[in-house]
């Protein structure tokens, strides 16, 4: 699948400070599931130092156990050797046919963990999880939790500073708020059809905490006041202002989660003004207050 690649692709490329190649089992160019052909610079028998770490993207869910045997018995040599292997999406399937899944708890797309439970009862499957590391090994859950697993390496080998720049770069979260089961509040906002629209949407997303007016919105996306809020309730379903609140709550989430600030400060940083303001629009979209959702999902 194309973007299982492109992600992780695209973060550890944009953080510098790795080589990364591409390598089909015998070296030709490689259809993705979009038509895309993927260029790649060697077969995997050619690859005979050590690697610092083996990315293994997911196959589409009908080539799921009709692997070629060179292909698992290569990865089983790279991932024996590398510092540490991963997979994105259904590539956990493969980690699995290669034995380095065995004993070890993994994760995959939400719609397959079943059949990865099922297939291989010796891996511990974490539905939940967008991505599980487990030793040496690390799987992440479907398609853009490449994105998220590509992030944890880069913090892992340069740290929080640089993931955290990458992320921004890139216009995504160093941490996903929740796991696979609890969506992201922009899944229910539809993509908008009008420029001025998505002006004002990237607008709000890149930067949650600036002073988000309907009058400073409009100027922005150089329509009136009221042709903005047309345009809002029309692609969207939601006010200007319901659609700020449910960004800076997305963005306070992260912050709960990642960092040790205190809920004031996390309220002033990302618009909310004041702890009773977010505590207020925490339970308005996500049901629960800040101080519960830290507890649950805050790093340990």
């Amino acid at each position: 699948m194309l973007l299982d690649l492109a992600g992780p692709v695209q973060v550890l490329s944009s953080a510098g400070g790795y080589r990364v190649r591409l390598a089909s089992l015998d070296g030709r160019a490689v259809r993705s599931d979009t038509g895309v052909v993927l260029s790649v610079d060697c077969a995997l028998s050619d690859v005979v130092e050590r690697v610092g770490t083996v990315v293994v993207p997911g196959p589409a869910p009908g080539l799921l156990g009709r692997f070629p045997s060179g292909l698992i018995a290569e990865i089983r040599r790279l991932g024996g050797a590398a510092r540490r292997i991963t997979s994105v999406c259904t590539g956990a399937f493969l980690l699995a046919e290669a034995g380095l899944l065995a004993g070890r708890q993994a994760t995959t797309h939400w719609s397959m963990c079943v059949d990865l439970a099922a297939r291989f009862p010796d891996v511990a499957v974490r539905p939940d999880a967008i991505f599980v590391r487990d030793g040496q090994v690390v799987t992440s859950a479907g398609v853009t939790a490449g994105i998220d697993l590509a992030l944890a390496l880069v913090e892992e080998d340069w740290g929080a500073d640089v993931a955290r720049s990458v992320a921004r770069h890139l216009v995504v979260f160093l941490r996903r708020p929740g796991g696979q089961s609890q969506f992201s509040v922009w899944g229910d906002v539809p993509a908008p059809r009008s420029p001025a629209l998505r002006t004002v949407l990237d607008t709000v997303a890149a930067e949650p905490g600036a002073d988000h007016s309907l009058a400073g919105m409009a100027a922005r996306a150089m329509v009136s006041e009221r042709h903005l809020t047309r345009l809002f309730r029309r692609e969207l379903g939601i006010t200007p202002g319901q659609y700020v609140t449910r960004v800076r709550v997305e963005a306070a989430r992260t912050l709960l989660e990642s960092c040790d600030v205190g809920v004031e400060a996390v309220a002033r940083r990302c618009g909310l003004g004041s702890d009773e303001t977010m505590r207020r629009a925490f339970l308005q979209v996500l049901g629960t207050t800040p101080t519960a959702y830290r507890q649950r999902f805050a790093d340990p």
